[in-house]
């Protein structure tokens, strides 16, 4: 308003209107609440019991469980040792099926270590016994079992090694030479024997080889025998 209709007490025409109040925001409907269901009777020839535990289930095999299950083993190569991958190599063929060098170092070395092994432990019990002549029963026992615990692991471990360069020898002289005869056997087991005492002199060398050429000499006549008869016998089964 002006000054003069502030002194006259006159109000003027326009005046400020109050704010219109604001609309209430409208409620969200109400849901109805669900009616409680009646309770069923209990029907005891529809409820699961302990017997539904005891139930038999695919889980329940444990051949089921194996990861190679449901394959079929004639379909992979690496289970079935295939006639085409023996070593064709002229005179190879010995007590078990070899694929080649790999085959024959581990099943002779094994067999060999085991062999030196029982050796060494009949060795070793035989001389605590010996030793522990007239002794108490503990002191007796006690020296067996030292005895038996130094003699087998060290013929054990002797053969093994021997083995090993056999293995070794024999393999490479039968790439040389193109077969693998009762030469190549007897000549590696000389050999070997010389290298395994290389170091305890010339006449050591010479009895560790005339030692260790014999047993392959021995070998070499018992796989030779052995080939023979198991060709007899296939050619017997073929008739």
């Amino acid at each position: 308003m002006s000054i003069w209709d502030a002194l006259t007490g006159r109000k003027s025409s326009q005046t400020s209107q109050p704010a219109a109040p604001a609309a209430p925001a409208p409620a969200p409907p109400s849901t109805p609440s669900p009616s409680p269901s009646p309770l069923q009777p209990f029907d005891p020839t529809t409820a699961q019991g302990v017997e539904s535990f005891l139930t038999p289930s695919s889980f329940a095999d444990p051949t089921q469980l194996h990861p190679l299950a449901g394959l079929n083993k004639d379909t992979l190569e690496y289970i079935t040792l295939e006639d085409s991958a023996l070593s064709d190599l002229p005179g190879s063929q010995s007590v078990l099926p070899s694929r080649g060098f790999t085959d024959d170092l581990c099943y002779g070395t094994g067999t060999t270590y085991l062999i030196g092994l029982t050796i060494g432990g009949a060795w070793g019990l035989q001389e605590g016994l010996k030793r522990s002549v007239d002794q108490p029963p503990k002191l007796r026992l006690n020296s067996v079992l030292n005895s038996v615990t130094r003699r087998g692991p060290f013929l054990g471990n002797s053969a093994g090694v021997v083995a090993i360069v056999y293995n070794c020898i024999n393999s490479y002289l039968g790439h040389l030479r193109g077969k693998n005869d009762a030469a190549n056997t007897i000549l590696a087991g000389v050999l070997s024997g010389i290298i395994f005492k290389s170091t305890k002199g010339p006449r050591q060398m010479l009895i560790s080889g005339g030692i260790v050429g014999t047993v392959a000499g021995c070998w070499a006549i018992f796989r030779s025998a052995f080939v023979s008869a198991k060709q007899r016998k296939q050619e017997l089964a073929s008739l």
